[in-house]
């Protein structure tokens, strides 16, 4: 009864708000434009629906994205905020048994669940340098997966014209193949070209890596597998060569993120990058999801939150653990690439950054685990871990990287424990 319940629905041009009372009574309605110079006016005419003997609580589902300008605004006012999740506003909706969805039932659904759950909901915390990094966390990620999109053209478009393209490229994407594909992207246009001309090119792309012995074997590829010309060749040139053109466009920018990443990251202060098999890129993206750690009281919480903790499901003398499917699953992903990283031998040479891990899940795959819920096992050790670095800002200490023993198979290594 302290309080008068606001809840919010947020967009691109106007945010709805629906105020109750504790009795989940609803006493009015205003809609405002996202306009900043509206906000003062707006919370002049809320006060109409300000309670005798209460102060106004605040609930909005969007944080850091439309609603962040007036969620800042109601904070410098002194207002209670809280950051009311999506999923809870939508089960709310569902359980009214109505068949409207408007702005209006979801402000209200987002109140009722500001009342229900009052104590349980986070204070909405809006961090500048927290926004920032996961703007540009979101950008790069944007322009990778238009770059995979980009690829797989080439992937489809090239072996017509260059059926062995794969023995002379293994990287599609490397600054040498790219130079020659935008300048060749068919073997005709070949036929006046020297060793020489191109070896040039390829040393001009990728300073001095390759050159005469790579220009050499495209060219006897091209000889072998012969030249083919079809109507309208120049068209179908002109679209290999605008996919490139976009593709090095878009490594550009990714390469430029990269660096406002790595310079951004030291305003953090975070241990993360200390750890071997966790680059800037990857540490960027452990903050930008876990965002202020002290949100979490233990490393179980932050377990939960990424989906990295068994459920249980037991009823009478039936007890059953499973791979959750819920919590932040870019977090979970996340901690399963570190899992990867840190108890899987990597490249030709097979080396293991961390051979602590790798015994841990040897260990688990020998006690009858599937290599997935072993890696799973690595996960929640790294949970563990992570939480304690970001908590206490401590550097990792990490063992000395070893070579990966030979494999042998499990029912070896269990009669050998035996």
């Amino acid at each position: 009864m302290m309080y008068t319940y606001v809840g919010c629905d947020s967009h691109k041009n106007s945010h709805t708000f629906v105020f109750l009372n504790c009795f989940f009574e609803k006493l009015g309605e205003i809609a405002v434009s996202s306009t900043p110079s509206d906000f003062e006016k707006f919370f002049k005419e809320a006060q109409q629906y300000l309670l005798d003997g209460t102060t106004f609580a605040w609930g909005f589902e969007d944080v850091a994205s439309y609603g962040r300008s007036i969620v800042k605004f109601l904070i410098d006012k002194k207002q209670l905020v809280k950051h009311v999740n999506a999923s809870l506003v939508a089960s709310e909706r569902n359980s009214q048994n109505t068949l409207h969805k408007t702005d209006s039932v979801d402000a209200e659904c987002c109140a009722r669940v500001l009342l229900s759950r009052f104590d349980k909901l986070p204070l909405a915390l809006p961090d500048d340098k927290l926004w920032i990094l996961k703007s540009l966390v979101a950008r790069r990620q944007s322009l990778v997966k238009v770059n995979v999109m980009l690829k797989n053209q080439l992937h489809s478009l090239i072996p017509d014209h260059y059926p062995s393209y794969h023995s002379f490229f293994s990287l599609i994407e490397s600054k040498s193949a790219l130079a020659f594909y935008e300048t060749y992207p068919s073997p005709s246009l070949l036929a006046d070209v020297t060793l020489e001309m191109l070896a040039n090119l390829l040393k001009a792309a990728s300073k001095g890596k390759v050159g005469d012995k790579k220009a050499k074997q495209i060219l006897l590829a091209v000889e072998k597998d012969g030249v083919s010309v079809s109507d309208y060749q120049h068209v179908r040139d002109f679209t290999i060569q605008s996919a490139v053109r976009q593709l090095k466009s878009n490594l550009g920018e990714i390469e430029a993120l990269e660096i406002q990443l790595e310079q951004f990251l030291k305003y953090f202060d975070s241990p993360l990058t200390t750890m071997q098999g966790m680059n800037t890129i990857m540490a960027c993206k452990f903050i930008s999801e876990i965002g202020d750690i002290r949100r979490f009281p233990n490393a179980k919480a932050l377990a939960k939150y990424a989906g990295v903790s068994p459920v249980t499901y037991s009823s009478g003398s039936s007890n059953v653990q499973y791979a959750s499917r819920r919590g932040n699953r870019q977090l979970n992903e996340l901690f399963f690439m570190l899992a990867v990283n840190q108890s899987l031998p990597l490249g030709t040479k097979r080396n293991l950054v961390n051979p602590i891990f790798h015994n841990f899940y040897q260990k688990k795959v020998a006690e009858g685990k599937t290599k997935k819920q072993a890696l799973k096992s690595v996960q929640r050790r790294l949970v563990n871990i992570v939480y304690r670095m970001m908590k206490d800002n401590e550097d990792f200490h990490n063992p000395p990287t070893t070579q990966a023993e030979p494999e042998i198979d499990i029912e070896t290594k269990l009669k050998t424990s035996i």
